[in-house]
């Protein structure tokens, strides 16, 4: 097969693309600093604009019109993108921008980007302000008092726009005030306290007077995508470049997907055989504050550009890189750890499919379960096309990995696509293949309502035992495409947590100024249903940490809707519905007493539990009350697990929250790591349970013979 010919197609995980924003402060006036010099589109942002017109109105699979009705979805996208916490502008500001609501968008085919950059230099302007105003606090040499009780409100996203003033002084105060305390609780000293606060913001100041061009552009054209669909994106140049690079996988780094939150640089996700997925410290939805090359000092990095955090943390590989960050759904700095990750390459063994053999004893008998660990859905594209008959591919390598299980005689097969965000879709297509003799594996819609059906047309299976595919909420695109084939055909059972919800196609077009990544595909179910937006749905449901509001297609703007076309003509393996209730019961009894099961439940309550709090207290004895209480609540759900384990209890969190150096940590799990993830075993406990129930049904999973149930 030759390799894919541009414009090239993604389907995967999307590098989500960043939002160049700075956040930091402003002073006390509503009218702009003079100082500040306005930024003004070049000509070939206009001519990029045009483009990007032509090629959305042309390729998208919506086809968006560029009207009045859009132009005010863009505008209020564009306003929230710029100021999401209601924290820079003020009411009269927003009031201004109001003869821009019904243009905005439309003008982007003249290329006229004059409103865009007038809201963006006013924004500019306000964060002068507030950040002269930070410093003037702090610059006075004493720290607020934490005695009094006071909150500060921390979530602002449907506050009313700030019409005084006063009041915008008193909120920044707070938020001054809060920053302070926070560095107090950590135990730094009052001095120390006030240098780094003022090193902090002087640094968001000389990087803001740093802004060009480019930066407006980038946020103005996020807020225009964003408003079709979440993985439709613009990248300037530099930003293409960064993109490339990642997609290449040749990126000397950490192996993290990174987007700006607030003022804040937020991990979205891991590259799977990367060094920080391998090193387990760092994880999605944890903050990076402050960043640190080797033993030297850290750069506090809170309110910095995107693109220059990533400049800092990427680095050669070998090299040491050391992070400080706010675990997810910590709120404040002071419960901050520090993490070392040695920089390396991701090369494609490490994202390769990996076996593996778990035992799991039952009335004296040993049973082997195999394993098969799939990070993600990939192809040599370049050694296929040079004829390499040996080239790797996922579909090539586990049809291997599972003549290597069945001589080791294994009772079961779990295909592992936890945190498996997608990849080569004719990858996914022929892997379905392996575990169903012929058939449709999955439908494609284009923009243009064409509907491709696409197969396995080789007869024969590779493995035709009992099949159990593992998921969570990180398994994107071919991966939901594989699950839900399963699924449909009843070929094995759905274990985890509900997946992504991503079932669109994009590709990347040149617009002469940087690249577009426009949605053009939809794919759809063998039974004509949508995983788009619901995800892949398992038979048998496994606790997550991950709250399904944050992480997840329908947690994204503007993300398309599930809706259905006709389902094609398919039979079925099995039927389920009589054995899926025993299997449930049978599993929720286990996982009643399951100690990984337990952890995760405590664990994901008591996160669910903080991300609900919206107010944030000012006051020393009311904050050290609270965190001497989560501590303790953690440190519970801790030493609950390793007790069940056999484990000796911890007196403190400190020896889970100290330094961490993974500098060792680029060796793959065992077998006997694999055997302790509670989440694996207890798959093969199900397919155990399959077994027995079918068994009791005098039936045999062995699918050699054809598909058992009526077409559909």
């Amino acid at each position: 097969m030759p390799a894919p010919r541009y414009p090239r197609k993604f389907l995967g995980f999307a590098f989500i693309s960043v939002a160049l924003v700075f956040t930091g402060g402003f002073t006390s006036s509503t009218q702009p600093n003079s100082a500040f010099t306005e930024l003004a589109p070049t000509a070939q942002e206009s001519a990029a604009a045009i483009e990007v017109a032509k090629d959305l109105a042309h390729y998208s699979y919506l086809h968006p019109s560029l009207d009045s009705h859009f132009s005010s979805k863009v505008f209020d996208r564009y306003i929230k993108d710029l100021d999401p916490s209601r924290s820079y502008f003020y009411a009269a500001d927003i009031k201004s921008f109001e003869p821009y609501r019904n243009t905005l968008a439309s003008s982007l085919r003249h290329g006229d980007l004059h409103a865009a950059f007038f809201i963006y230099n006013r924004f500019q302007q306000r964060m002068i302000e507030r950040i002269n105003f930070e410093l003037s606090l702090v610059q006075s040499k004493n720290l607020m008092s934490f005695k009094r009780e006071e909150w500060l409100e921390t979530d602002r996203e449907h506050a009313p726009w700030i019409s005084s003033s006063v009041a915008m002084d008193q909120l920044w105060r707070q938020r001054v005030k809060a920053s302070e305390l926070s560095l107090s609780l950590a135990g730094k000293a009052p001095a120390d306290i006030l240098k780094l606060l003022g090193k902090r913001y002087q640094s968001q100041l000389t990087h803001l007077y740093q802004a060009h061009a480019d930066d407006a552009f980038q946020i103005y054209m996020d807020a225009l995508t964003e408003s079709i669909d979440p993985h439709t994106e613009y990248f300037t140049p530099r930003v293409s470049e960064n993109f490339n690079i990642n997609m290449s996988l040749s990126l000397e780094g950490i192996g993290a997907v990174l987007q700006t939150e607030d003022e804040y640089t937020k991990v979205v996700r891991l590259v799977t055989g990367g060094p920080a997925d391998k090193g387990h410290a760092l994880k999605p939805g944890d903050r990076i504050v402050a960043v640190a090359q080797a033993n030297g000092d850290f750069v506090d990095v809170i309110g910095w550009r995107i693109d220059e955090v990533v400049d800092l943390i990427r680095g050669p590989k070998g090299s040491l890189v050391r992070l400080q960050i706010l675990p997810a759904g910590s709120h404040d700095e002071h419960q901050t750890r520090t993490i070392s990750i040695i920089r390396n390459t991701v090369a494609l063994q490490d994202q390769a499919a990996k076996k593996h053999v778990i035992e799991i004893t039952r009335q004296g008998v040993k049973h082997r379960i195999g394993v098969i660990v799939l990070p993600t859905f990939y192809a040599d594209f370049q050694a296929e096309q040079d004829g390499n008959p040996n080239y790797r591919s996922t579909t090539r390598d586990v049809r291997a990995l599972i003549e290597d299980l069945k001589q080791q005689q294994i009772d079961g097969l779990i295909i592992d696509l936890r945190n498996n965000g997608g990849g080569a879709l004719q990858e996914a297509n022929s892997l379905v293949g392996l575990f169903i003799d012929t058939g449709p594996t999955v439908q494609v819609r284009s923009s243009t309502g064409q509907v491709e059906v696409l197969g396995d047309t080789d007869e024969g299976m590779s493995y035709s035992g009992p099949l159990v595919v593992l998921v969570n909420r990180l398994s994107a695109s071919a991966s939901e495409i594989f699950s839900g084939a399963i699924q449909d055909y009843q070929r094995g059972l759905i274990i985890g947590s509900t997946t992504f919800g991503k079932a669109t196609v994009q590709a990347l077009r040149d617009v002469g100024y940087g690249q577009v990544k426009i949605t053009e595909d939809k794919f759809y179910r063998i039974s004509g249903e949508s995983n788009q937006n619901r995800g892949v749905i398992p038979d048998i449901v496994f606790p997550s940490l991950i709250d399904d509001k944050d992480i997840g297609e329908s947690a994204l703007p503007n993300a398309m809707p599930s809706d259905s076309i006709s389902p094609v003509n398919y039979q079925t393996y099995f039927d389920f519905k009589s054995t899926l209730p025993i299997l449930r019961k049978q599993d929720a009894a286990r996982a009643a007493s399951s100690p990984d099961f337990t952890y995760t439940r405590a664990e994901a309550a008591l996160l669910h539990a903080q991300r609900g709090k919206t107010r944030l207290s000012l006051q020393e004895s009311e904050r050290r009350q609270e965190q001497n209480s989560l501590d303790a609540q953690q440190l519970a759900i801790e030493n609950t697990r390793r007790q069940a384990k056999g484990q000796a209890p911890l007196k403190t969190l400190d020896s889970l929250n100290s330094d961490t150096n993974n500098a060792d940590s680029d060796s793959e799990p065992s077998d006997s790591e694999i055997q302790k993830d509670g989440f694996v075993h207890e798959a093969g406990e199900i397919i155990l349970d399959w077994t027995q129930a079918m068994k009791n049904q005098k039936k045999t999973p062995n699918l050699e013979s054809a598909p058992v149930a009526s077409s559909r």
